[in-house]
């Protein structure tokens, strides 16, 4: 997610796993991205984003079309489809550029809105791409901070060490003799993202009124949301700012560690951090040469996210193998703050009426806590979400905490949530996703371990500060309900008196809805537009008729052809109303 997310500091170190290098000629062959320059043809921009807009649409359509499938169509068919389909996505956004490799890691955290499928396969999308010049390079350095590069640095690598669709990072030293590395922002980037931002507008507003794909989506807000972390990454300030915070909320832990930002050498698009090279935390040979301990490892990763998260409420975004190193003596190194998260107060609270809910597989307390949260939006006929609610609680939570599967747990969610209305917010869906990938990490290092196990103790102790102990917490909540119960049976006899003075009164209406009545109205209504159908091909085919009679054979032809259209519409209708009477 963040603007150097496929490299870090941690490969800077060939003896740490890192390839080498790429050679000045290697990268100068940038050209075959036409988005990789200083100036954008804005029309060329638009005939590439809508070829793309346009053939995806085309795709999403015939996958609900069974006659699209060879030997007829299976769930099977269409898992596989969708799977081909998300690569081909991947490849295009790659083509396309930052812009649209940013918007694709952005909806990776989105199943809400995809197939797991395309979520899977864009949670992928790296954005290593060709490096820009030196003397790009230069001129941008110069530019921001007023002063020759000679003059601000005694060594500067020329060639970069890491680059990526937002920048790049090159090693350099201070006059003072420190070593640091320079990110240095992609030249035009600012230009290119607000053609491509005026452009995916007008695309969010087409999905906002398509009559299938716009509902229960509110595709602005995405777009808006996408636009503010987008801008937030181009503006390395913000970066500094992160890491400063991060470093701040682990100064008193000694196995963490964040490079320093040098703020003299720092603008809007060029950041100078202080040198921190590790070995990368996936690059278990080494970690074994260094002596290292793969499993306090895999702890340390996993308890470091958990005080980001529930202590500080400040968390890295995108902590996957590329952005945590390991130094030498142990410690953790952290890099490319771009993306962070924060997590307000008042969430916790809500986020343990949640736990509450869940822990006594009470379906419409976290249905309703989800909606306090904005998880969910609230609809007209909340059945079918309270439903597959309780349906997940009944069955995926019979394992004891500890032994429960972050990846398990959110591939569950994904799938419930996809084509549901549920509307998981950017920073729960950064947070599983990062749970996800602490996982994985944690795995590799040591088969054994279990994410749930190390973040069992922050759990409980998560419910003592919120509610004194662990044990007061519980008593106050059977007090609460105990009160709520009381409450009503006390308020029963005058909610009855009211209740009977309205129905004197006439006041109260009774809205009664019937499955059986639901289906004959939309029986009937199918009905009557066969019966239209039926009216328009018989008015044509006498038509027809008459004009065959009367030697009009061209015109005739003509009018049967016509009607057809009629026709095919009434023999899908009648499909549908069989379909109808079958379901029920």
């Amino acid at each position: 997610m963040s603007a150097l997310s496929s490299n870090t500091q941690s490969s800077l170190v060939k003896k740490n796993g890192a390839s080498a290098p790429k050679s000045i000629t290697q990268l100068e062959t940038a050209d075959k991205y036409r988005w990789n320059r200083e100036n954008y043809s804005i029309t060329r921009r638009r005939i590439d984003i809508w070829r793309f807009v346009l053939s995806l649409l085309f795709r999403f359509w015939r996958n609900g079309k069974k006659w699209s499938y060879k030997g007829g169509f299976t769930e099977e068919k269409l898992a596989a489809r969708r799977k081909i389909q998300a690569v081909w996505i991947r490849k295009n956004l790659l083509d396309l550029g930052p812009t649209f490799i940013k918007v694709g890691q952005l909806f990776s955290t989105r199943a809400d809105l995809f197939p797991i499928e395309y979520v899977e396969e864009l949670s992928k999308l790296q954005d290593e791409v060709p490096a820009f010049s030196y003397e790009q390079v230069s001129k941008i350095i110069e530019k921001d901070l007023g002063k020759p590069l000679s003059k601000l640095f005694r060594n500067f690598d020329p060639v970069p060490i890491a680059a990526a669709s937002l920048g790049q990072v090159h090693k350099a030293k201070l006059h003072s003799g420190e070593e640091v590395v320079v990110k240095v922002q992609r030249p035009g980037l600012k230009q290119l993202f607000t053609i491509d931002l005026a452009i995916l507008k007008k695309i969010a507003y087409y999905f906002q009124n398509h009559p299938r794909w716009g509902k229960g989506r509110d595709w602005i807000g995405i777009y808006e949301e996408c636009c503010k972390i987008l801008w937030q990454e181009t503006d390395y300030l913000n970066e500094g700012q992160n890491a400063d915070t991060f470093r701040r909320n682990f100064r008193g832990e000694n196995w963490v560690k964040v490079p320093r930002v040098y703020w003299r050498y720092t603008s809007p698009r060029v950041l100078t951090l202080e040198y921190l090279p590790g070995i990368k935390i996936s690059h278990y040979e080494g970690l074994e040469a260094a002596g290292l301990d793969r499993k306090l490892l895999a702890r340390l990763g996993a308890k470091a996210y958990l005080c980001q998260l529930l202590n500080d409420g400040f968390f890295h975004a995108d902590p996957h193998p590329g952005n945590i190193a390991v130094d030498t003596d142990g410690s953790l190194i952290f890099y490319d703050f771009g993306m962070m998260g924060r997590i307000n107060t008042n969430v916790r609270e809500k986020l343990m009426d949640t736990l509450f809910g869940i822990a006594q597989k009470d379906g419409d307390r976290v249905v309703s806590s989800l909606i306090a949260l904005g998880a969910l939006s609230p609809t007209d006929d909340m059945g079918p979400v309270r439903r597959s609610v309780q349906f997940m609680l009944d069955n995926f939570m019979d394992k004891p905490f500890e032994e429960q599967s972050i990846a398990d747990i959110s591939d569950d969610l994904y799938e419930i949530a996809y084509d549901q209305p549920f509307r998981f917010p950017a920073t729960f869906t950064f947070v599983m996703r990062a749970f996800s990938t602490l996982e994985g990490v944690g795995k590799g290092l040591d088969p054994n371990f279990n994410f749930m196990e190390v973040a069992q103790p922050f759990a409980l102790d998560l419910v003592a500060d919120m509610d004194g102990s662990t044990g007061n917490s519980i008593i106050d909540e059977i007090t609460r309900q105990a009160t709520k119960v009381s409450n009503t049976a006390l308020s029963l006899p005058r909610r009855i008196d009211d209740t009977i003075e309205k129905l004197d009164r006439g006041d109260i209406r009774l809205r009664v809805r019937s499955v059986e009545s639901d289906r004959l109205l939309r029986r009937l209504g199918m009905m009557q537009m066969a019966t239209n159908y039926s009216v328009f091909v018989s008015a044509l085919v006498i038509c027809g008729t008459l004009l065959l009679i009367n030697g009009y054979i061209k015109l005739a032809i003509a009018v049967m052809i016509l009607s057809l259209v009629p026709g095919w519409g009434f023999i899908r209708l009648l499909r549908r109303i069989n379909r109808l009477d079958k379901m029920f």
